[in-house]
């Protein structure tokens, strides 16, 4: 069988190269998205695990009174988590994020930097609700919270999804509609063959294996060329990447992700194949009834 699919596909090798070029293009535009997605969605994951409202003290804040209001906040029901960070600490985060600026270490002391209450909440969306309660504290000079960055990311994360499943959707269909034809033109080329063969008592299992088995060796293929590519442009994007989102662990991508993402290309694209494959064999059967 083997053979017979070899001499399939070399005896018109640019239908062949065309169909895995085709559906390689398909696969590598969707792991593009699935990336893109998963990485977004990353971001996303790390923004909601910071503290998402920075409550500053004034100086003349007590400790105890630092207790009572982190108290009353740790109450709420929508508060995850509340954090101190006192002067030392604010100076030793500061000195973590400038250490590659020594002008301005020397010009900044734990003296002039606020206390805070790091808080996190469990739903976005009660965010505001934390701000506006740790603004009514007489002792909170100021409040900021990164409510518009957290659900501008949020809606691009589910704005992305939506449109990366109809895109691979519409991908998906053109590769398998790919196959097909291709498909459908070899089989319509070895039409007296294939009579030969049912006159002699073949078996239509034994007549239609070599090409499903085709279809799926060009998914197969086409999947493996597609995870390449985008290997291959994630590496080299990664440089841009890491010093544009500084301090998110995002990158450098783990292998065993990027071998998952392989195994679910070759799943889809042996899919894709196959399914072609079928349809092809499915309309000829039709046709010569």
């Amino acid at each position: 069988m083997l053979n017979t699919i070899k001499q399939h596909i070399f005896r018109s090798p640019y239908q062949s190269l065309a169909a895995i070029l085709v559906v390689s293009l398909s696969l590598f535009l969707m792991s593009a998205f699935f990336l893109i997605g998963a990485g977004s969605h990353t971001v996303l994951q790390y923004f909601e695990s910071r503290p998402q409202v920075s409550a500053f003290l004034k100086d003349e804040t007590k400790p105890q009174e630092v207790d009572l209001i982190k108290a009353r906040i740790e109450a709420m029901e929508k508060v995850k988590k509340v954090d101190y960070i006192s002067k030392e600490e604010a100076l030793e985060i500061y000195r973590q994020q400038n250490k590659d600026k020594p002008l301005l270490l020397e010009m900044v002391s734990a003296k002039i930097l606020p206390a805070s209450l790091e808080v996190s909440t469990y739903d976005l969306n009660s965010l505001k609700e934390v701000a506006t309660e740790l603004k009514k504290e007489a002792l909170v000079e100021d409040v900021i919270f990164q409510e518009d960055v957290i659900l501008a990311l949020s809606n691009w994360v589910q704005t992305l999804r939506k449109i990366g499943g109809l895109v691979a959707g519409f991908l998906l269909l053109v590769a398998t509609l790919t196959v097909l034809i291709v498909l459908g033109m070899r089989i319509a080329q070895r039409k007296e063959e294939i009579e030969i063969l049912k006159l002699l008592g073949a078996s239509s299992w034994y007549i239609c294996l070599p090409f499903y088995m085709e279809g799926i060796i060009y998914g197969l293929v086409a999947a493996t060329i597609a995870w390449g590519l985008s290997y291959l442009g994630l590496l080299y994007v990664s440089p841009f990447l890491v010093k544009f989102l500084a301090g998110i662990p995002l990158l450098p991508v783990s292998v065993v992700f990027m071998l998952e993402v392989l195994a679910g290309l070759l799943g889809v694209g042996a899919l894709v194949g196959f399914l072609g494959s079928f349809l092809a064999v499915s309309r000829f059967n039709r046709a010569v009834r």
